[in-house]
């Protein structure tokens, strides 16, 4: 007799919790995305719909501090995560192509561990050691932070995608005499491509939205997209900052749209 299956929907307060967790996570982001088309300078006192901070941030008085900081932003996340998914995806060919090798458990313990530590632990240590060996803080110093913790999140998605295509495909490749070299770069890695691009735009998203780490490790005068957020914020809420989380988040929610439409993708069929 098959046993009764469990339906964690049926248990009381189910829906209700489901609607508070829904609630606390989204009514933040939801108010902030109103008001961001506010035509007050206040960021509570309701005037209209406006596209006024918009402008601002473009055009306004701390436009040039936004830009800058927006362009360093966008071009340390894509060197970041372009190199974090190569690392990673050498990782996960290592990993569940290798075979079983010595120290294999300890090994993938060590990729996956920064994703459980502290963030500010991983500041700290980040900061310690590059005042260790004398390396000046700027925007290198950044790139290589963001190149390291970006690893383990984009190794997550390649690896797992390795892990659902059978090595029969490469086998049959190496049967009709192709080299394990052509059986990798044109067989595997084009079957792998979906949890590439999967881990590459989810590098990316990480380290775009980073301020710990990058707070930590970035010379003075240097900015990011969040540091210099997290100043203006510091003088006084204001409701270009509103604007700018506003395109942030709409960055954020293309880019997730396009990994978990990509992440579905099935060419192994």
């Amino acid at each position: 007799m098959a046993a009764k299956r469990c339906d964690i929907k049926a248990f009381p307060g189910f829906r209700a919790i489901t609607i508070l967790c829904l609630f606390v996570l989204y009514a933040p982001l939801l108010i902030v995305t109103i008001y961001s088309f506010n035509a007050s300078n206040s960021i509570t006192a309701w005037e209209g719909l406006s596209l006024r901070w918009y402008v601002d941030v473009f055009t306004g008085p701390e436009s040039g501090k936004f830009k800058r900081a927006a362009w360093n932003s966008f071009v340390i996340a894509i060197i970041a995560a372009s190199v974090a998914t190569t690392i990673a995806t050498l990782a996960a060919t290592a990993m569940v192509r290798g075979g079983r090798f010595r120290l294999r458990t300890a090994s993938f313990g060590l990729i996956s561990l920064p994703l459980m530590v502290p963030e500010i632990v991983l500041a700290v240590a980040t900061l310690i050691f590059f005042n260790a060996i004398g390396f000046d803080r700027g925007l290198l110093t950044i790139l290589i932070a963001h190149i390291a913790f970006c690893i383990p999140f984009a190794y997550l998605p390649i690896s797992a995608r390795m892990q659902g295509i059978e090595d029969s495909y490469e086998q049959a490749a190496m049967d009709l005499y192709a080299t394990r070299r052509q059986a990798f770069t044109k067989i595997l890695l084009p079957l792998m491509m979906p949890g590439i691009i999967s881990g590459f735009l989810l590098a990316f998203i990480v380290s775009l939205d980073d301020f710990i780490i990058t707070n930590f490790v970035k010379g003075a005068g240097v900015e990011t997209l969040p540091t210099a957020i997290f100043g203006s914020v510091k003088q006084g809420l204001k409701p270009n900052v509103m604007a700018i989380s506003t395109l942030l988040l709409a960055v954020s929610i293309i880019l997730v749209t396009i990994s978990y439409f990509v992440s579905k993708t099935d060419n192994t069929k």
